[in-house]
């Protein structure tokens, strides 16, 4: 099968990609490298170098790349810069996704993954699940709820089959492949960052939290497995569409973090509470059983001290990241 992968040149789309080549998909990898890096696009995956917001070239590049489904992963994705500039998210996001969305329909693909988000799920102090309220706290979140919603009507006016991935925090490495943002805003690299000398302190965003140590919980899954759930789905899109909340089911505070990257590295790795974050929820913890019951998927790599583990081991050999 023949596979666009857009953003397939940042964290997630460049693990996908690899993953799918290992499984002898064709990938295409589509990204405008604003915060991809070329070195990230695993050999094998043709490149290329373009952007969703020139959206009269889709329908060619899928009838030239003869692409049979799509796995859509290109985004601005910080929820704190969300707040601060919505339309680049609200705007941008949803406008790129549409125009990809348009050209998959004008063409007749009746594949497509979408890379959703934890982020439109109310807060919740125990796991969540499909049927849990929605209810975005961040454009962010805003923006990748309405694109699922237009993959709805879409399912629902065309028959497109898709299957939306709400991911809680991805991190780890894989190989040659690991998490290089500019700049960053992920925990676990910027914890790392400071091991690395890299950064003086790390900042906590409230330690006033509703939690067992006061600062925000969440849960994190490996970057392998995250991909391995997606190509999962594209294997089970012809039984129809679906949602997954994607997570290892247990949540870790910031704190503890902080103290198994202290474990894991080494270091010394200073701390600084500083004033929350808009858009930050307390607690957010997936819970995963419909994915598992239903394509027998599950997270082979849940500890937290393995994932970081192996992010510790990608960022002492990049240093730099992907500029080396």
């Amino acid at each position: 099968m023949r596979v666009l992968v857009t953003g397939g040149a940042g964290y997630i789309g460049s693990v996908v990609s690899a993953r799918l080549l290992e499984r002898g998909y064709d990938v295409t990898v589509l990204d405008n490298l604003t915060a991809g890096h070329r070195r990230a696009i695993p050999a094998g995956a043709r490149f290329v170098h373009a952007d969703l917001a020139e959206g009269a070239m889709l329908p060619h590049l899928l009838d030239e790349e003869r692409v049979e489904a799509v796995m859509h992963f290109a985004a601005n994705i910080k929820v704190g810069e969300s707040m601060r500039m919505p339309m680049r998210y609200l705007g941008d996001n949803v406008r790129n996704a549409l125009n990809l969305l348009d050209a998959v329909t004008t063409v007749g693909l009746k594949r497509f993954i979408f890379s959703s988000t934890a982020a439109l799920f109310a807060p919740s102090d125990s796991p969540i699940g499909e049927g849990d309220t929605i209810e975005p706290a961040s454009p962010y979140g805003e923006s990748k709820l309405m694109i699922e919603q237009a993959l709805r009507w879409l399912d629902a006016t065309t028959g497109l089959r898709y299957a939306a991935l709400r991911y809680f925090n991805a991190a780890g490495a894989w190989g040659n492949l690991g998490e290089d943002h500019r700049p960053e805003s992920h925990l676990i690299p910027v914890v790392l960052k400071v091991a690395l000398g890299e950064n003086g302190k790390v900042g906590i965003f409230g330690d006033d939290y509703p939690t067992s140590d006061g600062t925000c919980v969440r849960d994190y899954i490996h970057v392998v497995d995250l991909a391995d759930a997606h190509i999962a789905c594209l294997g089970a899109l012809e039984q129809g569409s679906r949602a997954y909340n994607l997570g290892n089911g247990r949540g870790f505070s910031v704190m503890e973090v902080v103290e198994v990257a202290r474990r894991v590295t080494g270091h010394p790795i200073e701390a600084e509470v500083l004033p929350r974050r808009p858009g930050d929820s307390p607690w957010l913890v997936a819970d995963s059983s419909r994915i598992r019951e239903e394509l027998g998927w599950s997270p082979q790599m849940p500890d937290l001290e393995t994932i970081v583990a192996t992010a510790w081991e990608w960022h002492r050999q990049h240093p730099r990241g992907y500029e080396e």
